[in-house]
């Protein structure tokens, strides 16, 4: 069967012929295609709760760093809320966009011409506009969503990472002097709360891919074994995700721009004011550039990353 199942994998005409049809791997339905990836799905997003809640157990440290620390969480969660409420009136309007464009011209008529089905001009089945926009919004939704869980994560273990990190017990809260202190503690932490963000971008990736691969396969049983017309259906599919990769593109390109330009602008204006003119040391959280330059941070090297990361995984598969 192994031998079978990799030729099949190998010719592209191999499912195509009569003999072959009903093995595997040509027999696997949409549902059990969907299926497999989409417990995969589950299961990351499983471990990423796990890690997360691995992390979020660790001390925060002193007053000190609790309240720099809120500061550049409260910071980036306002500013990922500003940014994705100016982003939702462009998802809005090219979501619409998609509708009409799909909806006068469905790329169903291809495949099917292609394939010479008479599909009728009636047909209740063909609603492209409506696949398309659906898909665009769930990819740019689900770009947005693993953005703002790295965000989120990265915001809580930067603070852990640096109270574990210090030796000296100047940072250690009230309870947790028993805690384990040092280089190698905080690599854990600081790993974990990586690992959070990976997780999290390919449990939802595969989740929402699979699931609207499902979702767009079904109702367009062009199928005729008596006409000699086989898997039209998949290609039609995966023929609307393409609109997914491209809503999950969307939010990538606006995360990272912006987040790239006001943590700049942070950097250089703490620079010029705090440095030049006050003479505060760099970084020092008495300058609040420092903060708008930490919240740039977390916002574009780790939450527009998130979007990035998702878009491009995502893109490679309905590529493939």
């Amino acid at each position: 069967m192994g031998n079978v199942a990799n030729q099949g994998l190998q010719d592209p005409n191999h499912c195509f012929e009569d003999e072959n049809r009903n093995d595997f791997p040509c027999d696997i339905t949409p549902l059990g295609t969907a299926g497999i990836p989409f417990v995969a799905g589950l299961a990351a997003l499983a471990m990423a709760a796990v890690l997360s809640a691995r992390v979020l157990k660790h001390p925060r440290g002193n007053e000190q760093m609790n309240k720099i620390s809120d500061q550049v969480h409260e910071g980036a969660k306002q500013f990922l809320k500003t940014e994705y409420y100016y982003l939702s009136f462009f998802v809005a309007a090219m979501s619409l966009f998609l509708l009409i464009v799909f909806s006068a011209e469905p790329y169903t008529d291809e495949f099917t011409d292609r394939a010479g089905i008479d599909e009728g001009e009636d047909d209740e089945r063909r609603f492209d506009g409506f696949r398309s926009m659906a898909c665009f919004i769930a990819g740019a939704f689900l770009s947005a969503a693993a953005g703002w869980v790295g965000m989120s994560i990265a915001t809580a273990a930067n603070v852990r990472t640096t109270a574990a990190a210090d030796t000296t017990g100047s940072s250690s809260s009230e309870g947790a002097s028993d805690v384990p202190h040092g280089l190698n503690a905080a690599l854990k932490i600081a790993f974990a709360g990586g690992a959070v963000m990976g997780f999290t971008v390919v449990g939802l990736a595969l989740c929402g891919l699979s699931l609207f691969y499902g979702l767009m396969v079904e109702g367009r049983d062009f199928n005729d074994a008596s006409a000699g017309v086989f898997f039209v259906d998949q290609p039609l599919g995966v023929e609307s995700l393409s609109s997914f990769g491209f809503g999950a593109s969307s939010i990538a390109l606006f995360a990272r721009v912006a987040g790239g330009i006001y943590t700049k602008a942070a950097d250089v204006g703490a620079d010029l004011v705090g440095k030049v003119e006050q003479g505060i040391p760099e970084d020092d959280p008495r300058n609040p550039a420092t903060i708008a330059d930490n919240v740039g941070d977390n916002v574009g090297d780790v939450a527009g990353m998130g979007a990035d990361l998702f878009e491009s995984f995502v893109g490679s598969i309905i590529a493939a």
